[in-house]
């Protein structure tokens, strides 16, 4: 089976280094569309549109599934994809909120994401349907170009968490939604910031989605492909550094 992983950029990686390591397909294919990251500031069309172009390279390759690495595009987008494709379509915002389902639903949930992601206010609804009362959501856009710029750490990161986040109760926070797959690559700085928090992340939620909706088990190996839109010697090189291969 070959599972294709999509994202707007190189983010998506936090994705497949979870199915890669869970080994549930014989091969991944991903694809960044650098060209044109982030999605976050983009309109709802013009998302819907490069997801649907991402798709058609995708099947270039027979893939058996999509993983849809991209809180924008699975914001607006999942639906439309889901008609054009003939295999399943998963997103990272399902896997999300079906990964906080056993969780208190009192807990004091902060959601972190792109403008688009948190202004489609998907994330939200689908957390008030499971009962989660306690949601602060709060757009973070300046996370994607410092983790593409790979600064995941030190005061540079500090200073923006401290611009998006100086009014809240840092301590009374106990669950943090990253709702960008960017943002796991902030996750130590992230912990630091909020002690008492425990991190969603979109690969850990897809893997187990996978595994528990469309009961997937592993394989003896996983390869992967890699490709890009733009400038795929940056994408290979984060690759190499973040899934060590």
């Amino acid at each position: 089976m070959k599972c294709g992983v999509f994202d707007s950029g190189i983010g998506g990686l936090s994705v497949a280094k979870e199915i890669l390591a869970a080994k549930l397909f014989d091969e991944i294919v991903y694809f960044g569309d650098t060209a044109r990251v982030p999605y976050g500031n983009k309109n709802e069309s013009t998302i819907i549109r490069y997801s649907l172009e991402a798709l058609e390279f995708l099947k270039n390759f027979d893939i058996d599934f999509l993983v849809v690495a991209c809180n924008s595009a699975s914001s607006v987008a999942i639906e439309e994809l889901r008609r054009e494709a003939s295999f399943p379509v998963v997103g990272v915002i399902e896997a999300g909120v079906e990964a906080i389902e056993g969780e208190d639903k009192n807990s004091n949930i902060l959601l972190i994401g792109t403008k688009r992601t948190i202004n489609s206010g998907k994330y939200q609804k689908m957390l008030s349907k499971k009962g989660f009362k306690n949601i602060t959501s709060i757009a973070t856009p300046l996370f994607v170009p410092l983790v593409e710029e790979g600064i995941v750490e030190g005061e540079i990161v500090k200073n923006v968490f401290d611009l998006y986040f100086s009014k809240l109760n840092r301590g009374s926070i106990d669950i943090v939604i990253l709702g960008c797959t960017h943002y796991p690559f902030l996750s130590k700085s992230l912990k630091e910031y909020f002690p008492n928090a425990k991190l969603i992340h979109s690969g850990d939620a897809i893997v187990k989605m996978l595994k528990n909706d469309f009961h997937l088990t592993p394989k003896k190996s996983t390869s992967i492909k890699l490709y890009a839109s733009d400038n795929p010697e940056e994408l290979r090189a984060r690759a190499k550094e973040w899934l060590k291969l």
